[in-house]
């Protein structure tokens, strides 16, 4: 839908728009992209066109370590690569990459990447590809800053040792109705434990290394260029320090079966060797000169981390009656959890063909 400059204002108030010099009254508003955190709109006016967000506060608490973070990005970036296509924002009237508007929230502005697009489902491995090598060099370019100064946007928000240890609580104080009617899913994910145990072990080993990690790898934070070759990244929301894991983890989780984790007809769930392959393919390009020889052997595990993280915060979230995750429909997020730990089972499955797939010369 598209809004005259008069009309928006039943959206948002006039005051967003003049903060970032936006004055124009032929401009057009129109929601865009299918993000499920913020709200945004694509601004066009006679001269230009731009990406405007309000951020969501229930989400993100601290919306000014964002704005840092990005700036902290950009600025490195400008300095060291300025060759990088970085999508850096807006400045506002005041001077600031963050407006808060009374009443409204805090909202950012971004120019928009003609001739690029996004998508919502990653259809190809040579997709999967530009996509990881575009994650893989976001990281790569940004090793030489000092992970020190970054904010914790979500604190913790891939930790899996406290994932599992509000699955345990949940065991013990959630729906009890619930527990007793997932009983199979629940013993079936605590047999899983393994994984839990070994990102323990990864976060107290020196050889797995702290860097400026994207942490929310989905194809649609990918802008591709008119030829289908990965622009760069976007949505830097969750820039923070973390393990490789993360990134290709959520990739692995997000690309390699064809169907979402909204999928019911759990017989659709598969992994595809191809994607895994292009995922791993691309990412190492970027960065096998940053990872250690540990982490060049963690990748299997990367997709293990991640499937299964969400697979038991999808069930904690269940057993807690749907504080966190929007349900649709009652069980939805039993579901959930239902296609993610099959989606791990078929990972699993394929451990030894996914793994001789990228021995010999692949490292």
């Amino acid at each position: 839908m598209t809004y005259t400059f008069l009309e928006q204002q039943h959206i948002m108030s006039q005051s967003v728009l003049q903060a970032f010099g936006l004055t124009d009254n032929t401009l057009q508003m129109e929601a865009f992209g299918s993000g499920l955190i913020n709200r945004t709109w694509k601004i066009t006016t006679e001269e230009n066109v731009y990406i405007l967000q309000r951020v969501n506060e229930l989400v993100f608490k601290e919306p000014e370590d964002i704005a840092y973070n990005i700036n902290l990005a950009a600025n490195y970036l400008q300095q060291h690569h300025p060759a990088y296509k970085f999508v850096a924002p807006v400045i506002s009237n005041e001077g600031a990459t963050l407006v808060y508007v009374k009443d409204e929230g805090f909202f950012r502005m971004f120019p928009f990447v003609e001739g690029s697009f996004s998508k919502d489902v990653v259809e190809t491995p040579e997709q999967a590809f530009e996509a990881a090598e575009q994650f893989g060099r976001f990281t790569k370019l940004l090793s030489g800053l000092d992970i020190h100064q970054l904010r914790m946007t979500i604190p913790s928000f891939h930790n899996l040792t406290l994932r599992y240890k509000q699955f345990m609580i949940a065991l013990e104080q959630g729906n009890k109705q619930r527990i007793q009617e997932c009983d199979a899913l629940i013993k079936k994910l605590v047999k899983h434990s393994t994984i839990a145990e070994e990102f323990k072990k990864i976060s107290q080993n020196p050889e797995f290394k702290l860097r400026v990690t994207h942490h929310d790898t989905k194809i649609n934070n990918v802008l591709f260029d008119e030829h289908g070759k990965g622009l760069c990244v976007i949505d830097l929301d969750t820039v923070m320090p973390g393990y490789f894991i993360s990134d290709v983890g959520d990739m692995m989780r997000t690309y390699l079966s064809p169907v979402s984790e909204e999928e019911q007809d759990f017989s659709k769930i598969e992994v595809r060797e191809d994607f895994y392959k292009a995922i791993v393919r691309g990412y190492y390009n970027e960065m096998q000169h940053e990872l250690t020889d540990t982490e060049k052997n963690a990748f299997f595990y990367a997709g293990e981390f991640m499937i299964y993280m969400q697979a038991i915060r999808f069930l904690t979230d269940h057993l807690n009656d749907d504080v966190y995750y929007a349900a649709k429909y009652p069980g939805h997020n039993y579901n959930r959890a239902m296609n993610q730990s099959i989606l791990l089972d078929r990972l699993i499955e394929k451990e030894n063909s996914l793994t001789t797939l990228l021995t010999g010369n692949f490292f």
